[in-house]
C-alpha cells in the first residue's frame, strides 16, 4: 500500500526553487522560509534514501513547503511524496503512468526541442530548462540556454510553469523572470557561498517581491 501524497493542494512553485544534496541541508533551508525546495540525492543505499525523503516530507509538512524528489520515484510514491522530477535518462526508465496514477505530479528536465517534445508527451506538471547560464556545478554536454530560449520555451509550454535553472544569481534572476520562466532553482549560488542561509535570506526578499 503507497501512502498518500504529502502535497496534495494547490501550493504551487515559488519563485525560488533550491535544490540540495541531502536531508541536512533542507533541515537548515525550509525553516528560513523556503515555499519549494527539491531533494537530489546522489549514490546513497536504498534504506538512506527512504530515511532521507520521509524526512524531507516530514520537515517540508510541518514548514507548509512543497517538496520535491529527483529521480527516486518508486520510493517517493511508497512514502508519500508528492511531486518527483525526473532527468531525460530517468524519464525513460521511469513508469509514467504508475506516477500519475498515485496522483504525484511530475516536473521533467530539458535541453533541446527534441527533449521537450519528449517530456510535453508525458503530460508533465512543470518543465525545467537549462543551463540558462554557464553552471561550474558539474559537466554539461549542454552549453548555456540563454534568454532568448527561456522565452521560445515559455511559448511553447504555455500555462505548464517554467522552471530555469543554470547559473542563475539574484542579479540575473530578474532577467530570468522577465524572459519567461515562473521560477529560478537554484544551487551554487547558495552551495557555495559563505553564508548559506543569508544567501538564501536574500533569495527569499527576492521571491517576494518577485511574486508581487
Amino acid at each position: 500500500m503507497t501512502a498518500k501524497p504529502a502535497n496534495t493542494s494547490a501550493l504551487g512553485i515559488d519563485r525560488f526553487y533550491p535544490i540540495v544534496p541531502d536531508l541536512g541541508w533542507l533541515e537548515r533551508l525550509v525553516p528560513l522560509g523556503v515555499k519549494t525546495i527539491q531533494l537530489r540525492l546522489k549514490d546513497a543505499s536504498p534504506a538512506e534514501v527512504r530515511r532521507q525523503i520521509s524526512g524531507g516530507i516530514e520537515v517540508c509538512r510541518r514548514h507548509g513547503c512543497l517538496f520535491i524528489v529527483n529521480d527516486y520515484w518508486r520510493e517517493a510514491i511508497e512514502l508519500g511524496a508528492g511531486y518527483i522530477h525526473l532527468g531525460q535518462e530517468d524519464l525513460a526508465a521511469a513508469d509514467v503512468k504508475a506516477i500519475k496514477a498515485a496522483g504525484v505530479r511530475l516536473g521533467i528536465s530539458t535541453h533541446s526541442h527534441e527533449e521537450l517534445d519528449i517530456a510535453l508527451a508525458a503530460k508533465p506538471d512543470c518543465i525545467a530548462l537549462g543551463p540558462v547560464y554557464e553552471t561550474k556545478l558539474k559537466a554539461m554536454k549542454w552549453g548555456p540556454q540563454g534568454l532568448d530560449k527561456v522565452t521560445d520555451w515559455k511559448r511553447r509550454v504555455g500555462s505548464l510553469p517554467l522552471i530555469a535553472i543554470g547559473g542563475i544569481t539574484p542579479e540575473r534572476a530578474p532577467g530570468v523572470i522577465a524572459a519567461g520562466a515562473d521560477s529560478v532553482a537554484v544551487i551554487t549560488d547558495f552551495f557555495t557561498h559563505a553564508d548559506p542561509e543569508g544567501r538564501v535570506r536574500t533569495w527569499l526578499k527576492w521571491a517576494r517581491a518577485a511574486g508581487e
